[in-house]
């Protein structure tokens, strides 16, 4: 922990926020089924059917630690200027996150870019909750993903630009754009292409975060010219021996998966 301290000296400041749940209902059921659960429900009032226990649904709450709950409006309240900027704020709470016992060595800030001054306020922020909350799923990209969809209220982020002083939009596109403080997993490349992200930014490299043990899976060369080709740009080593040093680091102590 103390190792880890250095590298959060020199980023973000303390504040507070709030965190956003995102339920998931996983439900599975036929029209006999519903009519059989009417029934019984209507005999056994307010009878509930614990997770596991062959429920046909039990909701999943993502959070953020309570650390970055706190942190967040120092965070809103910036405008970021460039790419380093930006990945600074990843990179900290990749270390922040360790410092703070609270998940693995990975940390994504969504940002969206101001196409007219080319400046960036952040949308949403996620830190590797898997250990924490039980949930392979939680890389920090899949947690800031989520909690920037669920901010903006869209399934996706290609949303377009909004009218300005009450004329036509011109189908101009909105930027938002993913920096991450290490290079995706399989699994986390897989959403940022499906997220609506205009691009991506990384710090760490997949061979930094693989030479302390994490498997980061099917990532290839041919991954990221596919996300080219959707559209996406894609940016590399941007601040990477900062970003490297937290892996190396975390590699000391902690639990890998």
């Amino acid at each position: 922990k103390n190792s880890i301290m250095p590298l959060i000296a020199s980023s973000a400041s303390s504040s507070k926020g709030t965190t956003m749940p995102v339920p998931i209902l996983l439900a599975g059921a036929g029209i006999a089924a519903a009519g059989i659960l009417s029934s019984y429900f209507s005999s056994k009032k307010k009878r509930s059917i614990a997770p596991g226990q062959g429920g046909l649904h039990h909701s999943v709450e993502v959070t953020l630690p309570d650390w970055a709950r706190k942190e967040l409006p120092s965070y809103y309240a910036k405008t970021y200027e460039t790419d380093e900027d930006m990945m600074e704020l990843a990179i900290y709470l990749s270390a922040k996150n360790v410092a703070e016992n609270t998940g693995g060595p990975f940390g994504t800030a969504i940002f969206e870019r101001n196409i007219e001054d080319n400046t960036a306020k952040l949308v949403s922020i996620g830190v590797n909750r898997v250990v924490a909350l039980g949930n392979s799923t939680l890389h920090g990209e899949t947690v800031a993903i989520q909690m920037a969809q669920a901010k903006l209220n869209s399934f996706t982020m290609q949303l377009e630009c909004l009218p300005c002083d009450g004329e036509v939009s011109s189908k101009k596109m909105r930027q938002f754009e993913l920096f991450t403080s290490c290079e995706p997993c399989a699994m986390c490349l897989g959403a940022t292409m499906w997220s609506g992200v205009s691009r991506i930014v990384c710090g760490a490299t997949k061979n930094d975060a693989e030479a302390i043990g994490f498997d980061e899976g099917p990532v290839f060369d041919e991954s990221y010219e596919h996300l080219r080709k959707a559209g996406i740009d894609v940016k590399k080593s941007v601040l990477q021996a900062k970003a490297a040093k937290v892996l190396e680091e975390y590699g000391k102590v902690g639990v890998m998966y």
